[in-house]
């Protein structure tokens, strides 16, 4: 995807920045006990990482391209830890218990099995009462382009998380196809008990 110039979730974060940066602040503002620690799921050449230390997360970045965690490695902010590894299996890159995740277009681009495989492991890895905020475009007929996910598929990889809210994401400035997929916001919660 990188080596095509095809990276769609780079593409939304230019165009949907603002967004982003508002889901953040709330979920920052959420915390009682304020931010702990993020991971950023397929956090890519680090687009999105930084935003979270910005708000005073222990921010963690994990992608399987080596390639594009180096490359967000030297864009910094030095505070931020890149990891390669492999997201369907994050119980083996030892990266410890997070209270937030953040996936956004990551989970869309794996099969059924390896979705559920991504769910096990941000499972394995939530410390009591975490949170996961994910941006995942729907089905659409453009599905060699973008693959998308119903709101189904999604709950049915987080089983034991409670889904609070699925939010309409914004489509200004997406242009085509991704302004034809339906994209949402879904944001869960680990039980704490």
């Amino acid at each position: 995807m990188y080596r095509l110039g095809f990276t769609p979730w780079e593409r939304y974060g230019a165009a949907g920045g603002a967004e982003v940066g508002a889901l953040l602040d709330r979920e920052t503002d959420a915390r009682p006990t304020g931010p702990g620690r993020a991971l950023d799921i397929g956090c890519g050449r680090g687009q999105f990482t930084p935003e979270l230390a910005r708000r005073g997360w222990r921010a963690v970045g994990v992608d399987l391209v080596p390639e594009a965690v180096e490359a967000a490695r030297r864009k910094g902010p030095p505070e931020v830890t890149y990891a390669v590894g492999d997201v369907t299996d994050l119980e083996s890159a030892g990266l410890g218990t997070f209270d937030l995740f953040l996936d956004i277009g990551c989970f869309q681009g794996l099969d059924a099995e390896r979705r559920a495989a991504e769910g096990r492991g941000v499972t394995a890895l939530a410390a009591p009462g975490a949170t996961l905020l994910m941006l995942a475009f729907g089905p659409s007929r453009y599905r060699r382009l973008v693959e998308g996910v119903s709101q189904a598929q999604v709950e049915a990889a987080f089983p034991g998380w409670e889904l609070l809210t699925v939010d309409d994401a914004d489509t200004s400035g997406l242009g085509w196809p991704m302004n034809r997929t339906s994209p949402k916001w879904y944001r869960f919660r680990r039980p704490a008990g």
